[in-house]
């Protein structure tokens, strides 16, 4: 639980006001009033008066945000004794929504890089939902979150690496479990690959365990995969949906050229298709007007055509 972490050596145990506001949710003004007129938070200071937050202070600004989320005063939340706190919250995502407790939870985790809290909060989820709906309703907004944390120098890309390996390694477990059965739809084969220089792999690898939960037979290439690996797979099976996604590579002035050259090189005037996915297709959206080209503003866009 959140009241349990430790500071440890070599983390991130130190907070500036603008932390505390991009990790809660809770914006810098608000919390300074809090602070000035509750006394929720204990600030240290440095020799300039620049107020700094030790990790307690981040874990009690948390559990705080969701007692307040659920209708706590911050007044009244202010009046209670610090044990009580963790014990409300406890008692809330024992009989609501574990959605905000579990994002917090897994961002501690990834602050203090502490595999264990990771693994037991999943647990806990994994009790009450699916995976799938852990996927889609925790591990999204988490990611999301992240991302945004990451470009405010919250975290390090230290804290972004640890977290999305936990969560793949989950999704690899899964997808070996719907894996080990016999596809069951046989109309079409599924190919997910990343270009050269491409590395936003999670949703594709995401998208491969999806594809397997629904029937068909996924051939998941990876990362960095050359172009003629792709002919090859081509002159093997019938009838294939080749999946990629495209966030960095190839760059945006270069992506027409690259989707026109998979149309004329490897899917030709075959059955077969192409599903594409990822912020440098955007500009050709409406652009290419091709059959067996089709490009997907979202996942779930893409798994409901499954």
């Amino acid at each position: 639980m959140l009241n349990k972490i430790k500071v440890m050596q070599n983390i991130k145990s130190v907070f500036s006001i603008k932390d505390l506001e991009n990790l809660s949710g809770i914006k810098a003004h608000t919390i300074r009033i809090w602070e000035k007129r509750y006394n929720i938070l204990e600030p240290m200071r440095t020799e300039t008066n620049i107020r700094f937050y030790d990790i307690f202070n981040l874990q009690k600004l948390l559990n705080i945000t969701l007692l307040h989320n659920y209708g706590y005063k911050i007044s009244t939340i202010s009046k209670y004794p610090p044990e009580k706190i963790p014990v409300l919250v406890r008692e809330i995502i024992s009989e609501k929504s574990v959605k905000s407790h579990a994002i917090n939870a897994f961002k501690m985790a990834m602050i203090n890089f502490d595999q264990s809290l990771f693994i037991n909060t999943y647990n806990n989820l994994l009790s009450e939902k699916s995976f799938r709906e852990i996927f889609n309703e925790i591990f999204i907004p988490l990611l999301n979150e992240i991302g945004l944390l990451w470009q405010t120098d919250t975290i390090k890309p230290a804290h972004e690496h640890f977290i999305s390996n936990l969560i793949l390694q989950k999704l690899v477990i899964n997808t070996e479990k719907v894996q080990i059965l016999e596809p069951e739809k046989k109309d079409k084969v599924f190919v997910l690959f990343l270009p050269l220089n491409e590395i936003h792999e999670l949703g594709l690898m995401y998208l491969n365990y999806e594809i397997s939960l629904n029937g068909y037979k996924s051939i998941y290439l990876g990362a960095n995969i050359p172009f003629e690996d792709l002919k090859d797979i081509a002159q093997i099976f019938n009838d294939i949906v080749f999946v990629s996604y495209m966030t960095v590579s190839p760059e945006k002035e270069d992506v027409e050229d690259y989707i026109l050259r998979i149309k004329k090189e490897i899917i030709k005037e075959t059955s077969s298709e192409l599903w594409l996915l990822g912020k440098n297709t955007e500009h050709v959206y409406q652009k290419i007007n091709l059959p067996g080209i089709n490009m997907f503003r979202s996942l779930n866009e893409l798994i409901s055509r499954l």
